[in-house]
C-alpha cells in the first residue's frame, strides 16, 4: 500500500477513527490495532511476507528474554550472534543471494573456468533492509545492557511492524521507538496538526516534485547514448531532486502519520542540499541510516580513536557498507566509494565537523563563500548519484563521460513528455526557495503565512501533481 494512493487514503482514516474512538481507553487494544493495521498495509502489497515479519519479531523477542535470563559472557555472545546471522542471513539470501553467485561466476570464467550456477528467482520483500537494521538494534542494545529486554509481545510486535516506517524508515531504534508503545497515548491536537502538515509537505515532494522529476530523469537516462552534455547535465540534477523528493517526501509522511497516533519518530533529512561539504551532507541525509551505521558499525570498528590509517579505514567500510546496503549491484558500491573519497579530504584535515549550525544562520542570503561551497557540494553529490541511478558500472561510466565532454551542440533537447524544461526548471527553483525559507524548521508551514503556504502547496498537489500513475517510493526497491 502507497502512502500516495486511493487506498492509503481510505486506510487511514478508518485506523485513525478505530484507534483513537473505540481503543484510546487501553494502550494494549492501541497496539493490538496498530499490528493489525500493520500487517494489513503490509500484506496489501504481498501476503506471503508477513509470515518473514512474524518471524523476524518471534526471534529477536525470544533471544531478548533469553539475553535478560543469561548472565554468562560466552552465552550472550552467542544468542546476540543467532540474532545478527538470522536476520542478516534473511537479508543475504532475499538481497544478495543471486549478486555473490553472479560474481563468484564471472570470476571463475575469468580465470578460464567455467562453472555452472543456479540463481533464484527472489521477489525482495519491500523494506527488509529496514525492519532487519530496526530489529538489530534492538537485540544489540540488550545485549549492551542499554536496554532492558520487553516481556509485552504485543508492544514489540508494534515495534517491529509499526505501519508509517515499516518499508522505508525511518530506521528506529529500540530505545527510542519501543518505550512509546508501552505507554497510553492521549490525543494532541496540537502534535496531530504538525503531523497533516508533515503528511501535506510530503505529498508535495513525491507527488509534485519527485514524480515530475523522474519523467524527465528516466527520459534522459533511457536515451543518454544520444544526448548532449547539457541534457545529461539536467538528467543528473533532474534525479537528485527526483531521489530527495522521493525519499525525504516518504521520511515526511512516515513522521507525520505516526504522529497522528501519538508517536514521535526521527527526522530523517534536514535540508541536505544545503549542505557545505559532504560532511554536512550526510548529517543531514538519511540520518537514521547514517547514526545506526555510526552507533552500530563506526564505533565498534574503533570510529575516530587511533591513527589516520585507521580511521580512512573505518569511513571507507561505513561508506561501502552503506553503498551494498543499498543494493545488490556494484554501482551502489562505487556510489559508497565515491563518497567515501570526497568525505576523506575533510578528514585528512580534520574539517569533517566544521559545519554543525544552518547554512547562513541568523541571515536571509548565503555569503559568497557559503553559496559557492553549497554548489560544490550539489554538484559532488549529483555526479555521485549517477552511479546511484544508473543499472551498471559501464551505463554509468558512459553517461559521465558523455557528460563531462562538454558537447553542446543544440543546446537543450526537449523531450516529448509532460512538461517543458523551463516550467520544471521553475518548480524546483521555487521549492528551493521555500525550503531555504525553512531551513531551521521542520516544515514550511511554521510562521504567520503557513495557511497561505499549506493552500498554496495543497493546490500544487491537485494540479501538478501526478495522477496518470501512482509511482512506487524509489527506496521501496531496498
Amino acid at each position: 500500500m502507497l502512502f500516495n494512493s486511493l487506498d492509503f487514503a481510505i486506510f487511514l482514516p478508518i485506523v485513525f477513527v478505530l484507534y483513537w474512538f473505540v481503543a484510546k481507553e487501553s494502550t494494549k487494544y492501541q497496539n493490538i490495532l496498530l499490528v493489525i493495521a500493520s500487517y494489513i498495509f503490509y500484506g496489501w502489497w504481498d501476503w506471503r511476507f508477513l509470515f518473514l515479519i512474524l518471524f523476524s519479531t518471534v526471534v529477536d523477542y525470544s533471544i531478548g528474554i533469553a539475553l535478560s535470563k543469561e548472565h554468562k559472557n560466552k552465552q550472550r555472545k552467542i544468542l546476540l550472534l543467532i540474532s545478527v546471522l538470522v536476520n542478516l542471513g534473511l537479508l543475504g539470501v532475499f538481497k544478495y543471494y543471486n549478486f555473490f553467485i553472479d560474481n563468484f561466476t564471472t570470476v571463475f570464467s575469468f580465470f578460464g573456468n567455467e562453472i555452472q550456477s543456479n540463481t533464484l528467482d527472489i521477489i525482495l520483500p519491500v523494506g527488509i533492509s529496514f525492519y532487519t537494521f530496526q530489529t538489530l538494534s534492538y537485540t544489540i542494545d540488550v545485549y549492551r545492557k542499554r536496554l532492558e529486554p520487553t516481556k509485552d509481545f504485543i508492544a514489540f510486535s508494534v515495534f517491529v511492524s509499526f505501519f508509517p516506517q515499516l518499508v522505508a524508515g525511518p530506521i528506529e531504534r529500540a530505545t527510542q521507538l519501543l518505550p512509546q508503545f508501552y505507554k497510553k497515548r492521549h490525543f494532541n491536537y496540537n502534535q496531530a496538526k504538525e503531523g497533516v502538515y508533515l503528511i501535506v509537505w510530503g505529498l508535495f515532494k513525491k507527488m509534485v516534485i519527485a514524480d515530475t522529476c523522474a519523467n524527465y530523469a528516466n527520459d534522459i537516462f533511457s536515451k543518454y547514448e544520444s544526448m548532449n552534455s547539457l541534457s545529461l547535465l539536467l538528467g543528473a540534477i533532474y534525479f537528485a531532486f527526483q531521489i530527495y523528493g522521493d525519499f525525504s517526501g516518504y521520511s515526511d509522511i512516515a513522521i507525520g502519520t505516526s504522529r497522528l497516533f501519538g508517536v514521535d519518530l526521527m527526522r530523517n533529512f534536514k535540508y541536505p542540499y544545503f549542505s557545505r561539504d559532504i560532511a554536512e551532507f550526510w548529517r543531514r541525509w538519511h540520518i537514521s541510516l547514517s547514526t545506526w551505521f555510526r552507533d552500530y558499525l563506526y564505533i565498534p570498528l574503533g570510529g575516530s580513536r587511533g591513527s589516520k590509517w585507521f580511521n580512512i579505514r573505518n569511513v571507507f567500510i561505513i561508506f561501502l557498507v552503506s553503498g551494498f546496503w543499498h543494493g545488490a549491484n556494484w554501482t551502489f558500491i562505487i556510489w559508497g566509494g565515491l563518497n567515501a573519497l570526497y568525505f576523506l579530504p575533510l578528514l585528512l584535515r580534520d574539517k569533517n565537523r566544521r559545519y554543525l549550525n544552518d547554512a547562513a544562520e541568523n541571515r536571509i542570503l548565503p555569503s559568497f563563500k557559503e553559496l559557492t561551497a553549497m554548489l560544490s557540494t550539489f554538484l559532488l553529490t549529483t555526479l555521485s548519484w549517477v552511479f546511484f541511478r544508473a543499472n551498471t558500472v559501464t551505463e554509468a561510466i558512459l553517461y559521465l563521460k558523455r557528460m563531462l565532454s562538454f558537447n553542446l551542440e543544440g543546446g537543450i533537447q526537449y523531450l516529448s513528455i509532460e512538461r517543458y524544461v523551463p516550467e520544471l526548471a521553475l518548480l524546483i527553483l521555487v521549492f528551493l526557495i521555500i525550503e531555504w525559507h525553512s531551513r531551521t524548521k521542520e516544515h514550511p508551514f511554521f510562521n504567520t503565512f503557513r495557511y497561505i503556504k499549506l493552500v498554496g502547496v495543497i493546490i500544487g498537489i491537485i494540479t501538478l501533481g501526478n495522477y496518470s500513475s501512482v509511482n512506487d517510493f524509489i527506496y521501496f526497491q531496498f
